[in-house]
């Protein structure tokens, strides 16, 4: 029977399972926010609002206790300068889970888990991106008409020159025929 053995194994042994934690709560703190699985998602969040309740206390023996639970120095850095003091006035309830649907590859439930107060912002960067994207592409788009204007302009004027000299009228330019694979006509055999 399973009495009191509350927690996911996450298909890994004890030490595995201790790592992927703390590798995932850097990447969480580091970033403020993280796209895993639903049950990783959900484990890492208890783990992660301990740790910034930890990091409330401001003490020495709480920042050695989450320098001993991170893997980076400077996650401990931003999470006792930057989260700890967003989150002074507020009693647990740091993180949010929201689920995206599953993975292409192989089904899993995946969700996104962030910090509470660092949600996605659509109107700060991807506007400018956008024209600056679209000004790029009518940039490359102007470029190759010109060139194409420029090389289909010397082919008639060498053809009408030709043409001149050789006391025939010029004939209108015409594009050249799309090659296609395999298409070669056998010769009608003889009977």
């Amino acid at each position: 029977m399973r009495h009191g053995n509350s927690g996911r194994r996450l298909g890994r042994v004890s030490s595995h399972r201790k790592a992927l934690l703390r590798t995932m709560a850097t990447q969480f703190f580091e970033n403020e926010k993280l796209v895993t699985t639903v049950p990783k998602a959900k484990e890492l969040r208890p783990y992660a609002e301990k740790i910034i309740s930890m990091a409330k206390r401001e003490t020495l023996h709480a920042r050695r206790q989450a320098l001993a639970k991170l893997r980076k120095r400077s996650v401990v850095e931003k999470l006792f300068s930057d989260l700890a003091p967003r989150f002074a006035d507020r009693n647990g309830g740091y993180c949010r889970i929201i689920r995206l649907g599953v993975r292409k590859g192989d089904s899993a439930e995946t969700a996104l888990i962030e910090l509470i107060g660092s949600e996605f912002k659509p109107d700060a960067k991807p506007k400018a991106d956008r024209k600056s994207k679209a000004a790029a592409k009518d940039k490359k788009e102007a470029k190759a008409e010109a060139a194409e204007k420029k090389s289909k302009g010397k082919k008639a004027e060498g053809k009408a020159e030709k043409a001149e000299k050789a006391g025939k009228p010029a004939k209108a330019a015409k594009k050249p025929a799309a090659k296609t694979a395999g298409t070669k006509k056998k010769p009608a055999k003889a009977e």
